[in-house]
This record gives C-alpha cells, structure tokens and sequence, in this order.
C-alpha cells in the first residue's frame, strides 16, 4: 500500500455520520481554471466526490468529511478543530490530513493528462458503478429524431410521443434531489429539440454538471453554440461524419470554445486505412479527447494499434 492509500486509511474512530445529501461547489469566473465539484454523501458517511463530472473518488467517512468542508469553503482552522473534537484527534494532524486531501484535489482539477489511478492511489469508477445510492449520470434521451440524411437505429417503437419542457424539467429537478450530480443530453439528435437551450439552463439552475452528444450540425451555427455556452453546458461529444464539412466546422468552432470537447469515430473495414489521416486532421485542430467504436471483431489488432498512434499525438480516448 503506497503513502497515499495509507492516507485515505489512517482515519480515526468514527463519530456519527453527518446527514447524507448533494452538496456542489463552482469556481468563480475569475479562477485560473473553472472547475465543479459535487460531494453525495451517503447514509452510512461514506461520500462519493465527482469532480467535472469525469473524475470519482471514493471516499470514507472521515475523508468525506474534509470534502465536505473543502465543498463549503470552511476556513482550514475551523476544520482542523471541528475534525479534531469530532474524531479526539489533534488539531494539528487534523489540519495537515485536510490540506493534504485539498492538495491532491488541486492536483486533479489543474493537471492535465494525469491518471488518479496510478498516480494518486485513489479509485476511480464510471457512472453506475458501485453499490451507491443514485447513478451519477443520467442520460436524457430528448427526441428520437435524426438529422436529414442521418440514418440513426433508434427505438422509436417503444415511444408514443416526446415529453414536453416541464416534464423534462420536472425531471431534472427529480434527478438533483435524488443525488444526480450529471446530465447527459442524447438521442436521436437532441438539437433538434428547439427548448435544448432552456433545459440546459434548467439543469445549470440545478447545479447539475450537463453534456450533449450531437451529430454537430447546428453547433456550426455560431449563435446557437453561444447560447448553449451561455446556458451552462459543460461538455460536448461530436459524433463525426468524416464526408461532412460541415461537420469538420462544428468541432472547429467548438475547439475555439471554453467548453470540454470530445469527437467520436467508428472504426469499420472500409475506413480503416484513412483513420489515421482523419487522427491527424482532429489533432491539428486541437481536438484532446477521442471516443472510438466498432462492431468488428476484425478490427481488433488495428484498434490496438491505433491507441499508440492517437498517443503519439498527445490525445486521449
């Protein structure tokens, strides 16, 4: 067990759990690097720290009580001498355990290309993981409509008709109080929903971390992107058509954008030998981040292949 797992263990015996519940910090505008953190506190005290709704960490009872305050903003002093009665340790220690957790945080949230898992001895889950009180995801499937000339399997059997605005808000507002820190917006084409703006805005109201995953079409038209930037969508997933420029010009505008982009591809046998010329496209835009797929088995050794090229080129899938 190396130092930092020894850290998150060395913890003392257990006082009685605060009230399970979500509690949210944002940055302010004028920090370095914007940043969100969602703490769900658990009945037994345990908590589950989500930072930009990407990064998980578990934490026990007494490291979830540092967050806590670390989430409230309390002065180090005040912690260290609320911890140190709660727990009868000393103070000093205390101050020391809450400004190492805060430190590691900050490592988290400032660095780029930094696994927790290896470098910081934290465990690291996706969403649904874990026997946990709520998901910390939910994805809103806001319409099975597809773009023109977009074929899409979608499910529209089992559908009788689309909710409306306040039924979606109504959900979003149910899914907060249950403890669901990130909302996913999906389809279909969720553009295509014409109150996408507004219910972006609705989760943002919330304090709820927000995506979309987009064919891209409508993120080319300059004003209807700003308007979602202005709304509070945090993360974006362009799923590329390589034949449409106007495709291209949707992850080029989202590039110049503060916003977290990632672009999909679908690896098949007809594209196989031009992917690579399509990762060195993405990567002289400034594209990071890549979500890669395929249905066959055949591609196998050539997806393998492609991890260290896409490495190569300082991306991440």
């Amino acid at each position: 067990m190396n130092a930092i797992q020894s850290f998150f263990k060395r913890f003392f015996s257990k006082a009685t759990p605060l009230p399970a519940g979500t509690h949210q910090y944002q940055a302010p505008p004028e920090a370095e690097k914007p940043y969100r953190l969602h703490l769900r506190l658990e009945p037994d005290g345990s908590g589950l720290l989500l930072i930009n709704a990407s990064t998980v960490l578990h934490l026990n009872q007494t490291a979830a009580e540092y967050a806590y305050h670390l989430v409230k903003q309390t002065p180090p002093d005040t912690v260290a001498k609320t911890i140190a009665q709660r727990y009868n340790v000393p103070t000093s220690d205390a101050l020391q355990d809450f400004n190492d957790l805060s430190e590691r945080i900050n490592i988290l949230i400032n660095t780029e290309d930094l696994d927790p898992v290896m470098f910081l001895g934290f465990d690291r889950d996706e969403p649904y993981s874990g026997n946990t009180s709520a998901p910390f995801r939910l994805d809103c499937a806001l319409t099975y409509g597809t773009s023109e000339g977009y074929a899409m399997d979608v499910p529209i059997e089992r559908v009788t008709r689309e909710l409306q605005t306040e039924e979606w808000l109504e959900i979003l507002n149910k899914a907060w109080e249950a403890g669901i820190p990130h909302i996913v917006f999906t389809g279909g084409e969720p553009t295509l929903r014409p109150d996408l703006v507004e219910l972006v805005a609705g989760a943002e109201k919330n304090g709820q971390v927000t995506g979309l995953i987009t064919d891209g079409l409508r993120i080319s038209n300059h004003e209807f992107l700003q308007k979602l930037l202005l709304a509070g969508l945090d993360h974006m997933l362009i799923v590329l058509d390589p034949t449409s420029e106007i495709s291209w010009e949707a992850i080029r505008d989202a590039v110049s954008e503060d916003i977290s982009l990632a672009v999909h591809l679908t690896l098949t046998p007809k594209n196989q030998q031009k992917f690579t010329t399509l990762i060195d496209r993405l990567a002289g835009m400034g594209v990071v981040n890549l979500s890669i797929s395929t249905s066959d088995a055949s591609m196998k050794e050539h997806f393998e292949q492609l991890q260290q090229y896409i490495a190569d080129h300082g991306m991440k899938l």
